[in-house]
């Protein structure tokens, strides 16, 4: 008996914003609040108003993966997650086997809430460790101690949470080149199934910034470039495959759901500066935590910004966030799917291929090395610009010609 074909082409992931944090760190410029405790339940009221509104529209889509994100989300109560994930659960698709993440600081974790969670059907950790040396996580005011991350680590494990990723980030201040790397040993030593390295950027409007231009000193762009390229080497040769610029993991622990952001998949957020992508349409809410309570429960304005996207700019971001991962990109994926031409691409792609940022596998797809990615910003935005609308009496013959191959097989 052959299987029922869904009639959904691409399933759904959901997002749910978290603002609230016990303290600010100076990088940080998400949306995010510390000191807000107090609207935490109007907050829980708002989401989940606004996820039954929207459940009318998407509810019958195949959810396969729910990521809570933040701000701190573990700082928000077991008990409050555990009601979300409960209505996420009635009024969307949600499949058995789809991966649900929660972000946590090591501080707000304890082995209680990881076991109610855990029995409420969260089954993916990540912690924002950041750094094992104590002098840097006080350089950026993180809320936690080096002995706190140990502490979630076991708290996650003894739950029975065998999906566990940690945060971690190389540029700090006062951050070397050797206690970069005693971070990363720390890192290995507990065994997460994923890794995420973050290079440090400083974002306009963080104090971080002002530190910045009143004289810090960051570790050069040489520098992390070595803690980089080092970092790439040491995972492999502890067995975890880069799948993105930033992020690593054992076979089969790839985050699910930040792959469906570089792979152009789609999904919807909720909270206060949450983004979405559905229906052919991107789009974002307010950054503002009382304007968007007010929005959902009174009926106030939501929306800070929408846009229908041409299928010239799906092109672009094919070619933009394909290639932060190893996937990379493959020709006729891209003339089939967005009707451009390809050969402009290639002819740079061997270019740099040559100057060893790039290379080609053999099915044909090509991806940037890490050295590559070091520079990914300017090899993408230098591939953008040759982008070309293909000829259509030219490409639509062989299109054809693949299409009844495939239908063939």
């Amino acid at each position: 008996m052959r299987e029922k074909k869904s009639q959904y082409k691409d399933k759904l992931g959901i997002y749910i914003h978290i603002p609230f944090c016990k303290s600010k760190c100076d990088y940080c410029d998400f949306y995010s609040l510390a000191g807000a405790e107090g609207r935490m339940d109007a907050y829980q009221k708002a989401l989940l108003a606004h996820m039954k509104e929207t459940a009318q529209v998407a509810g019958k889509i195949p959810v396969d993966t729910v990521y809570f994100g933040g701000g701190t989300p573990s700082y928000y109560g077991e008990k409050r997650l555990r009601e979300l994930l409960k209505a996420v659960k009635k009024l969307f698709s949600v499949e058995k086997d789809a991966e649900i993440t929660l972000e946590a600081n090591p501080d707000s974790v304890t082995a209680q809430s990881m076991r109610a969670l855990r029995r409420a059907g969260f089954n993916r950790l990540s912690v924002g460790l950041q750094s094992a040396c104590p002098s840097e996580l006080a350089a950026i005011h993180r809320p936690h101690s080096v002995e706190q991350g140990d502490e979630a680590v076991a708290a996650a494990r003894a739950a029975k949470l065998n999906n566990l990723s940690l945060d971690l980030i190389y540029g700090l201040p006062g951050q070397s080149e050797e206690s970069w790397k005693e971070t990363v040993e720390y890192a290995l030593k507990l065994e997460p199934e994923h890794l995420s390295c973050y290079g440090l950027k400083v974002e306009e409007g963080t104090p971080l910034a002002k530190r910045v231009a009143e004289g810090e000193i960051l570790p050069d762009d040489d520098t992390q470039a070595e803690m980089y390229l080092w970092t790439v080497e040491r995972l492999q040769q502890a067995g975890y495959e880069q799948y993105e610029i930033s992020n690593f993991a054992k076979p089969g622990f790839e985050s699910r759901h930040n792959l469906r952001y570089w792979l152009t998949r789609p999904y919807i957020g909720f909270g206060p500066g949450a983004h979405s992508d559905f229906g052919g349409r991107r789009y974002s809410w307010i950054r503002d935590l009382e304007g968007y309570v007010k929005g959902v429960l009174e009926g106030g304005e939501l929306l800070d910004s929408q846009e229908l996207i041409p299928q010239r700019e799906r092109g672009g971001e094919y070619l933009m966030l394909r290639l932060r991962t190893a996937l990379g990109i493959e020709e006729w994926e891209y003339r089939e799917t967005y009707f451009m031409d390809f050969d402009p691409i290639e002819q740079r792609l061997r270019e740099f291929e040559a100057q060893g940022w790039a290379e080609q596998n053999r099915q044909g797809r090509w991806r940037l090395t890490p050295k590559g990615f070091l520079v990914s910003n300017q090899l993408i935005g230098d591939l953008l610009e040759r982008q070309q609308p293909a000829s259509l009496a030219k490409l639509l013959p062989e299109v054809k010609r693949r299409q009844k191959e495939q239908n063939e097989l």
